[in-house]
């Protein structure tokens, strides 16, 4: 709206309305228009509608649809925070819309919405130009990046939100995240949007995922420990998908092995998990939440960043249980990416899956996420003989996890190459 009005596009052309206030949605689409209409006499030129919570316009394939066939001076943009807008009636959408699916504050969003005044890292095109760098580059950049670690791990329990990132007490920023996702997403739109009637059943399914965030899901311990059925909790996790309050992550391959494995569930933000279930700060003390917190960071900047190139994510498993956490499908290539964001030095032990997947698929390059600054740099297996991996010509690059997110939620990368 603010560039609208700073290119002399007149007031009176511009509306904005958000369906979640309840004479809105009452009223409905047609009679909030013709009421703003006559309130505010046309100018020339096109009009410009703005229209937040989506989700609750009746019939919004039709009435899109009808604008976009029928009156060709208009532009329409619309908001919302559940999926079924957007999908329905998709057939008669085609060439008519488009959807930009919209995560939460990446990292790099976190620090300019906070103001804050920190060193200039080095811009950086593909991240497979860090295979260029000099040691010189990879030591001042890690320097660097001493000023933004304990900034990602206060976005880690923050969370992307642009409401928390400012507030000033950690404690109510995470209240306000708790309340905001317990009872106007789970309570109030499941119920308006899915006619969800079982509200407590999908409140603790929702727990449960937070409880194990970034691990694959085991359907059978699910319905056992909830006492839910198994359609009914398919049901649930499928409308949280929805919702954009997880992802569900599949093994890497293809047909019947993939429809029978097991998914991998993130949640739509590193701090959704520690809101919830009451964690405050504590998180930051403990090794293994906080690895999964910064895996589940990773995992969304990743996505947020290349979801848009068709880019298929999935996670690996071999024949020996060894696993690597992501694995980016861009144009034909794998690139693996393995985090391990724990104090001690990452090993040849550690990196088994990523050696064995970059082995059997010949990757020539892969990634470990890590959390020591000092270790920035191309991994280089200490031991005398060579891995597999190595011998295929596999090069293995270590990156510190605030780099990547900022990175990756950097508005000067351009590039589709990771």
């Amino acid at each position: 709206m603010d560039a609208l009005l700073s290119a002399s596009v007149p007031a009176a052309n511009i509306l904005y309305a958000t369906f979640d206030h309840p004479i809105l949605k009452l009223a409905g689409i047609d009679a909030v228009v013709d009421a703003w209409r006559q309130r505010e006499p046309r100018a020339d030129g096109p009009e410009y509608l703005l229209l937040d919570e989506a989700q609750f316009i009746r019939e919004w394939g039709t009435w899109v649809k009808h604008q976009v066939d029928f009156r060709k001076d208009r532009r329409v943009a619309f908001t919302g925070s559940a999926t079924p807008p957007v999908e329905a009636d998709q057939e008669s959408g085609v060439g008519r819309w488009h959807t930009i699916r919209l995560t939460t504050l990446s990292f790099y969003e976190y620090l300019q919405i906070k103001r804050l005044v920190l060193p200039t890292l080095p811009r950086l095109r593909t991240l497979r130009d860090l295979f260029d760098w000099s040691p010189t580059d990879f030591y001042r950049t890690g320097e660097l990046a001493g000023a933004y670690a304990g900034h990602f791990h206060e976005y880690l329990v923050r969370g992307g939100f642009p409401q928390t990132a400012q507030m000033d007490s950690i404690t109510q920023a995470q209240r306000l995240l708790r309340e905001d996702i317990i009872d106007k997403v789970l309570k109030r739109d499941m119920t308006a949007l899915f006619g969800v009637r079982r509200v407590l059943d999908l409140e603790r399914t929702f727990l449960y995922l937070c409880m194990h965030d970034g691990g694959l899901l085991d359907m059978a311990d699910l319905c056992s420990n909830l006492e839910v059925k198994r359609p009914t909790a398919q049901h649930f996790i499928e409308l949280l998908q929805a919702t954009h309050l997880i992802y569900r992550l599949p093994p890497y391959g293809y047909g019947k092995d993939v429809l029978r494995a097991r998914f991998k569930i993130y949640l739509a933000d590193a701090a959704i998990a520690p809101a919830v279930m009451l964690k405050g700060k504590t998180l930051l003390e403990d090794a293994a939440a906080l690895g999964v917190a910064t895996e589940t960071a990773v995992f969304k900047h990743l996505f947020a960043r290349y979801y848009a190139q068709n880019v298929r994510f999935s996670y690996w498993r071999g024949k020996r249980d060894h696993e690597v956490d992501l694995v980016a499908e861009v144009g034909g290539d794998l690139i693996p990416f393995e985090v391990k964001y724990r104090a001690r030095h990452t090993g040849a032990r550690d990196l088994k899956g990523l050696m064995e997947l970059c082995e059997t698929k010949r990757i020539p390059r892969g990634y470990v996420v890590t959390k020591s600054l000092e270790g920035f740099g191309p991994w280089q297996d200490p031991t005398p003989s060579k891995t597999n991996a190595e011998a295929v010509g596999t090069r293995i690059m270590r990156i510190p996890a605030p780099l990547l997110c900022y990175w990756m939620g950097a508005a000067e990368l351009p590039s589709t190459e990771a």
